[in-house]
C-alpha cells in the first residue's frame, strides 16, 4: 500500500483539499477550516501542555513526600508524616493510572465541587501528577538515603532546622543525583499524557483515533502521531541531560546512579 502523507491536507469538515496547508498552519494561508495538519499541531500542544502541567506537580508533590520519607525519628509529628508520606506512595502507586483519570473525572469533583468548574486536562494532569509524584518520591527517597551521613550531621552542627537542613543541603544534592531516573519518569509522563483521550482531551492519541476513522488512512496517521512522541521524548531527554552536565556534583558517584552499571 503507497503512503499518502497528503491526507493532513484535507480539510476535516469536507474532506477536500487545502490549498497551501503549510501557509495556513503558520497563519499565512487564507483557509478558513482547519486541515488534518492545523489539528495534529493542536493535538501536539495539548499533549505538551497535559505532560507539562503534569511534571509541575509530579515534581513538587514527588519532592515533599519523598523528603517527608526520610525524616528523622525526632518524635511523633515525624513518625506520622513519614507515614502519611508513605501512604500517599502506596495510593497513587498502586492504582492504575486509567483508573485514577476517571476518578479524578467522574468522582471526585462530586465530593470537591469547585473540581466541577475545572476543565478536563486539568483533571487529567492531576491525576498524572499525583500518580507520577508517588513513583518521584521514591527516587528522591533514594537520592537523599544515598547521601553520606556526615551530610545531615554537618547541617545539624551549624545550627539549622530539619526544614533548613532539607531546603539548603539535602534537597539541593539529593535532586542533583536523581535527574537521570526523573530523564526516564519525564519521558514516561508525555507517553502516559495519551491517557486523556478517555475523557476527551483533543491530544495526539484521540486524534489519532478519531482521524483514522474519518480518512481511513490508519498508516499515515498512527506514523505521524508516534514520530511526534519520539520527538517529545527525546527533546526532554536532551534537556534533562544538559541539566544533569551542569549540575554534577563533582567526585561524587551516588547508589542511584552506579545501580545501573552493575
Amino acid at each position: 500500500m503507497a503512503l499518502d502523507f497528503g491526507v493532513f491536507c484535507k480539510n476535516t469538515l469536507d474532506g477536500e483539499v487545502v490549498d497551501h496547508c503549510l501557509s495556513s498552519l503558520l497563519g499565512l494561508g487564507q483557509n478558513a477550516d482547519p486541515s488534518y495538519l492545523d489539528w495534529l499541531m493542536k493535538a501536539w500542544g495539548w499533549t505538551l501542555a497535559v505532560s507539562g502541567l503534569s511534571l509541575m506537580i509530579a515534581l513538587l508533590l514527588g519532592a515533599v513526600m519523598g523528603s517527608l520519607r526520610t525524616l528523622p525519628d525526632n518524635g511523633r509529628l515525624s513518625r506520622l508524616l513519614v507515614r502519611a508520606s508513605t501512604a500517599w506512595v502506596e495510593l497513587f502507586r498502586n492504582i492504575p493510572i486509567l483508573v485514577q483519570v476517571f476518578l479524578w473525572y467522574h468522582v471526585i469533583p462530586a465530593f470537591i465541587l469547585p473540581l466541577k468548574a475545572l476543565p478536563a486536562y486539568w483533571l487529567v494532569s492531576l491525576a498524572l501528577g499525583f500518580f507520577t509524584s508517588a513513583r518521584i518520591a521514591e527516587q528522591v527517597r533514594a537520592g537523599i538515603q544515598s547521601l553520606p551521613s556526615g551530610q545531615r550531621a554537618a547541617a545539624t552542627a551549624l545550627g539549622l532546622t530539619t526544614v533548613q537542613s532539607y531546603r539548603y543541603v539535602i534537597l539541593p544534592m539529593a535532586l542533583r543525583i536523581v535527574i537521570p531516573p526523573l530523564t526516564s519518569e519525564s519521558m514516561n509522563l508525555i507517553k502516559n499524557s495519551s491517557v486523556a483521550f478517555a475523557v476527551s482531551v483533543p491530544e495526539l492519541t484521540l486524534f489519532a483515533m478519531q482521524s483514522q476513522e474519518e480518512t481511513s488512512r490508519g498508516v499515515e496517521i498512527y506514523l505521524a502521531v508516534t514520530i511526534l512522541y519520539a520527538l517529545s521524548a527525546f527533546a526532554v531527554n536532551r534537556v534533562m541531560a544538559l541539566i544533569e552536565k551542569r549540575s554534577r556534583i563533582p567526585g561524587f558517584i551516588s547508589p542511584v546512579n552506579s545501580a545501573g552499571a552493575h
